[in-house]
């Protein structure tokens, strides 16, 4: 099946955080915890994908406050941390949304990914993943992870599905 086929039947998108919305780096310092850096550009991509109407959610092996904390100022309703087996987390965001795997779109970077990545109907990487993700995924992003690959992935979806342009509206209120 061609990509632009498997961008339009997009109905739930789900991310890992670590290599994808960040690049994978985190910084610990004591008894100051532990930081990571987000990229402005993926945060815009799941609020357009919201305002199209297609949950975000998202799947991480790890538990971080700092991502509660990001995935909560963007209004991700499904935050699941520390599951490093993530298929059982899956099928649950499946279930509640009411979704097949072919209307799911996954974008992971390492191997506790891929399983997620040969289920569900738009499998992405970054380039910046190991190859086991390359490998099982349908498309790679241009952009690496934490420097624009979810929103790289998020504006294909909405253009292929026709949404771009009212996503950007309601997000900005301003008339493209």
């Amino acid at each position: 099946m061609e990509i632009r086929a498997r961008l339009k039947k997009i109905k739930l998108f789900i991310s890992d955080v670590d290599g994808v919305f960040t690049d994978g780096s985190f910084f610990i310092n004591g008894e100051l915890g532990e930081f990571k850096k987000f990229n402005a550009l993926d945060g815009l991509g799941v609020k357009l994908l919201q305002n199209a109407g297609i949950p975000v959610a998202v799947i991480s092996g790890r538990q971080s406050l700092a991502t509660t904390e990001r995935m909560t100022k963007l209004d991700i309703e499904d935050i699941i941390q520390g599951e490093v087996t993530k298929l059982e987390a899956y099928e649950k965001l499946k279930i509640k949304y009411g979704v097949s795997d072919d209307e799911i779109a996954y974008i992971g970077d390492d191997v506790i990914d891929v399983p997620l990545l040969r289920k569900v109907g738009l499998a992405v990487s970054v380039p910046n993943s190991v190859t086991e993700a390359r490998e099982n995924a349908h498309y790679i992003t241009q952009k690496s992870g934490g420097d624009g690959a979810l929103r790289e992935v998020a504006d294909m979806i909405l253009k292929a599905q026709n949404k771009y342009y009212f996503a950007l509206e309601k997000f900005t209120g301003i008339k493209y």
